[in-house]
């Protein structure tokens, strides 16, 4: 045999060993996928108490705000089955994006019209709803922008809190996850092999058992609820605009497409889930009021449906401030078996395994939220939340 050859055929050895271990991760996520559907079919039915759950997503952005080649119908489309979709186009100096998006009810589904800017600090926001004076004001800096923001009454989210240095300034609360950037801190060699492994049949997963539970963010929020009341979302930043295609244009006529981050796959990952009194009617202003209060939590809803989670003590629920002479023990419902660890001030100080419910009586004033762990289903979702809840705030 020539040495060409044996070269050749070396290099194509040493190829095919090296998939081993993403043929092998392609094997695990079926077997996760199977765990999963067990799971989901020895779940009873949710009772969600006094409140209805409406699972949505925030921070979507389409081809108006000039960051994605999707357009208002394919996120219609991919949004069926949400309950609400944020759109946060980028403010834009000479048209006003939050108006000329999406609002209102559209094939079930309530879209509200936010902004996403940067100001002169550099810091990233999420304003809800969106305001046609952004580029205006962006030139101050962050405290002084959300001053003259919040005059309105409306939210202000802190976006990427890895990049933000305004900590001390009038947020309303913050994106404790985002999927974008998640996907982009991926090993994109391993992704790339791990996509066209695995990516056809289990597009979720695939992305999601390379997730890792946001420690950063968690701390500055814990660190921000310690001092005051915030609320915690997550953040799908969805583009619709990872892919390829072989023959068309880039106005939409295209054929032979693939598509990586398509809008009803991203948002069947993760969803921020509101909850409203059982009665009271999903609006703009519900929506708003719910996420100021903090009645909401986020969930990884590709693991198993989230819907019955609680947490209450007594008549008390998330984003409550309740006085330390008057609290009752802390109560956690999760609709699975699941491990609950409840947080003070972002520390741990109770942690149940294999478990539908607990109850902890806080011992000291502080912002106490919940996480919860499937461990069943193995690494990584030992570690990263199945659920993290928002904070209820004992106070002297």
């Amino acid at each position: 045999m020539k040495r060409s050859k044996k070269i050749g055929l070396i290099l194509v050895c040493i190829g095919l060993l090296g998939q081993i271990p993403f043929a092998y991760h392609r094997y695990q996520i079926g077997k996760l996928a199977d765990r999963i559907s067990a799971m989901k079919n020895s779940a009873g039915a949710a009772d969600e108490g006094r409140f209805k759950d409406y699972p949505g997503v925030l921070h979507v952005h389409t081809s108006l705000g000039g960051h994605s080649t999707a357009t208002i119908e394919d996120l219609v489309k991919g949004a069926q089955g949400l309950a609400f979709v944020v759109i946060t186009e980028h403010a834009e100096p000479y048209f006003d994006t939050s108006a000329m998006t999406l609002n209102g009810v559209h094939n079930g589904t309530l879209f509200v019209g936010g902004s996403e800017v940067s100001t002169k600090s550099l810091d990233r926001l999420l304003l809800i709803p969106g305001w046609a004076d952004a580029t205006e004001w962006r030139s101050m800096e962050t405290p002084d922008f959300l001053a003259v923001y919040q005059k309105q009454k409306q939210l202000a989210f802190v976006a990427y809190p890895e990049k933000f240095t305004s900590w001390d300034s009038a947020f309303n609360g913050v994106e404790i996850f985002n999927l974008n950037e998640s996907t982009k801190a991926v090993n994109k060699i391993r992704l790339f092999f791990e996509i066209l492994w695995a990516y056809h049949k289990y597009p979720e997963l695939t992305l999601a058992t390379r997730f890792s539970r946001p420690d950063f963010n968690l701390r500055k929020f814990d660190e921000a609820a310690s001092k005051r009341r915030v609320s915690l979302i997550a953040g799908s930043d969805a583009h619709s605009n990872i892919g390829f295609f072989l023959f068309g244009d880039e106005t939409g006529n295209k054929i032979l497409k693939m598509k990586f981050d398509e809008y009803a796959m991203i948002f069947r990952i993760m969803k921020t889930h509101v909850l409203l009194d059982k009665g009271a009617e999903l609006t703009r202003e519900s929506l708003l009021n719910a996420l100021r209060q903090g009645r909401d939590y986020v969930a990884m809803d590709i693991l198993g449906d989230p819907r019955g989670f609680s947490f209450v003590a007594g008549k008390g629920v998330m984003g409550d401030e309740i006085k330390f002479d008057e609290i009752e023990p802390l109560t956690v419902r999760s609709p699975l078996r699941s491990r609950i660890v409840v947080l003070r001030d972002g520390k741990k100080v109770s942690e149940t395994s294999d478990t539908t419910e607990i109850s902890f009586k806080p011992t000291e004033c502080g912002a106490y939220r919940v996480e919860v762990f499937l461990d069943t289903l193995g690494k990584p979702f030992d570690q990263m939340p199945w659920i993290i809840s928002n904070p209820i705030y004992v106070v002297p």
